[in-house]
């Protein structure tokens, strides 16, 4: 499934109008027939005119036509001014990166220029809902992303390079070297899940020169935009191994820890396999953890086709692989900023999806003077809604004065001045959340004066991973709560991650409940906007024992809402 090449907006021509042409010759004929040869003079000089101002008029038409603004970048966000810039200016065949100023909604030279507008009106709108990139990309990783992309012209699917990988891997015959090689991704788990790994596979792929293909799975092209220019990221549809990919686990023949466990690793005449199937979910034994030593680096990197499944955020034990860590550094001088950067880069909503999200953010979110951000996942088993978690979710926002108290005594509190605003926009699967926090501020004035809405787009009562709709929901959902100023998540959930990694945002995390009990303190303040990864390996590959990896460099720590997982810290900032 090729991806059609860039298809910029066509130049509109202009053409003279014959019916006017007519007519102006008659006006300048009629005179000289009337009054004779001495007023030729007279009607040299009118057509002049009339030729300078046809000219006139015809000059300013092209121009305008020439480069039309697409209507739709403006629909949605008529109130907002935007600024022409000057392009930027690069090399994807050259290390450095010449910055020249570029229009805001490349976000500093992180989006390539080389799109269509009206394809994906999100990756050039977005910038206009959000505010400034609170840290700009290194100019290291912008040089690389070009690359990146130039190698994915070159190697994508159907390409010269691609066909003829693939008729080696439909053979099996002994791989020769090439300068294309492939990370295939598998469409596996929740949306959240998907998103995290995505962006992690990309990140393996940019550190190893792979070329990424996803899976499309079952929403996967409805939900997301190209990220590269003129050749697709999807996996042809004809790929040989896709039947396989849903029986992939870590019993199958080419998984790696299995390989390593029966030692293995070779074919039986001694040559390299033409792919390695890597078992990264969260179930992975020991054997498949092994991914992450720099040994076994030197082994995949000889492999031309590796089969990644995995539902775990594993950017952070990248940073501890020692032959990864210089390459890193200058990729990422922040180290807190990873997903910040790669989401942004990778994950712009379809236009079905980026309607969802300007409709509902023009209506509700966009005349508020701030806009907080609620993510509820509760994972106790019963029927919702909780009184617990309610209490943790009021007493979290009241006392980090992310909300104003309510005066139940009084029927009306005036405040001097303007009347500030706040918007809520709250996401869960029930609605009672919700309900119970509209109906407080409705049904009582803040003791501050201030005027809350409380808003929640959509209430699919259970989790439908499989349906379209409700995965544009989510996903929608996901990107509205990361336009909001002030973000409070749920421990453990993705669907959170997402959002404050994308939004550049540091929540507040409430606490998992115990016992049906609201926990005290009910919430804390993030470490950083990175995710957390949930099923690190614990094993000094050097020493080949046991190890805690949350301690051993100082940008890599345990999680504040899970104790044994762990994620990236700025650790120049003071925490």
């Amino acid at each position: 499934m090729k991806r059609v090449n860039k298809n910029p907006d066509s130049d509109l021509g202009t053409q003279s109008d014959p019916d006017n042409s007519s007519n102006y010759d008659n006006v300048l004929r009629d005179p000289v027939a009337q009054y004779g040869f001495e007023f030729n003079s007279m009607r040299m000089m009118g057509l002049a005119v009339v030729t300078l101002m046809l000219v006139s008029v015809l000059f300013s038409v092209s121009v305008v036509l020439r480069d039309p603004p697409d209507d739709g970048v403006w629909e949605a966000n008529e109130a907002k001014s935007f600024e022409v810039k000057s392009r930027k200016v690069f090399s994807a065949e050259e290390d450095s990166f010449q910055s020249a100023e570029v229009p805001k909604e490349l976000l500093g030279g992180l989006l390539s220029a080389e799109f269509n507008k009206k394809s994906c009106l999100s990756r050039y709108q977005s910038a206009f809902y959000r505010k400034e990139l609170s840290r700009k990309p290194s100019s290291y990783l912008i040089s690389r992303l070009r690359s990146y992309e130039a190698l994915h012209q070159r190697c994508g699917p159907y390409t010269e390079s691609y066909n003829k990988t693939l008729q080696k891997l439909k053979s099996g015959n002994q791989p020769e070297s090439s300068d294309c090689n492939y990370l295939v991704w598998i469409s596996f788990s929740g949306l959240g899940n998907r998103i995290l790994t995505l962006a992690s596979a990309f990140l393996y792929a940019l550190l190893t020169n792979r070329v990424l293909l996803v899976d499309p799975g079952v929403d996967m092209v409805d939900l997301f935009c190209e990220p590269f220019p003129e050749v697709s990221w999807f996996l042809p549809s004809d790929f040989p191994l896709k039947t396989q990919f849903d029986s992939f686990d870590q019993i199958s023949p080419h998984c790696y820890g299995r390989l390593l466990k029966n030692n293995n690793t070779m074919n039986s005449n001694g040559s390299s396999r033409s792919f390695v199937y890597l078992h990264l979910v969260h179930d992975y034994d020991d054997h498949d953890k092994l991914f992450f030593c720099d040994e076994d680096q030197s082994f995949l990197q000889k492999v031309p086709w590796l089969i990644m499944k995995t539902d775990n955020y594993y950017i952070p034990s990248l940073f501890l692989i020692p032959s990864f860590e210089p390459e890193l550094s200058n990729l990422f001088p922040n180290k807190d900023s990873v997903f910040h950067f790669l989401g942004r880069y990778l994950f712009h909503p379809t236009n079905p999806v980026w309607g969802l999200i300007t409709r509902y953010y023009d209506a509700y979110l966009a005349r508020a003077d701030e806009r907080i951000g609620i993510q509820i996942r509760v994972f106790d088993t019963g029927v919702g809604p909780f009184q617990y978690v309610f209490d943790q979710i009021l007493a979290c926002t009241l006392k980090e004065n992310l909300l104003p108290k309510v005066d139940k005594e009084k029927a009306i509190i005036r405040q001097s001045g303007n009347q500030t605003s706040k918007a809520v926009i709250l996401t869960s699967l029930s609605s009672g959340y919700f309900e119970k926090m509209r109906d407080m501020y409705w049904e009582y004035p803040t003791v501050t004066g201030e005027v809350i809405g409380i808003y929640q787009p959509s209430q699919e009562r259970y989790q439908q991973t499989e349906k379209r709709t409700h995965n544009r929901k989510a996903w929608a959902e996901m990107y509205l709560l990361s336009l909001t100023d002030v973000l409070v998540t749920s421990s453990w959930s993705t669907f959170g991650y997402v959002a404050q990694s994308l939004g550049g945002l540091r929540p507040w995390i409430l606490y998992k409940p115990e016992n049906h009990t609201a926990p005290d303190p009910p919430c804390h303040r993030a470490m950083s906007m990175e995710p957390c990864f949930h099923a690190p390996p614990f094993y000094d590959c050097k020493a080949k024992r046991g190890i805690d990896t949350g301690v051993l460099v100082p940008h890599v720590r345990h999680c504040e809402d899970m104790s044994w997982g762990l994620k990236l810290v700025d650790h120049q900032d003071e925490l």
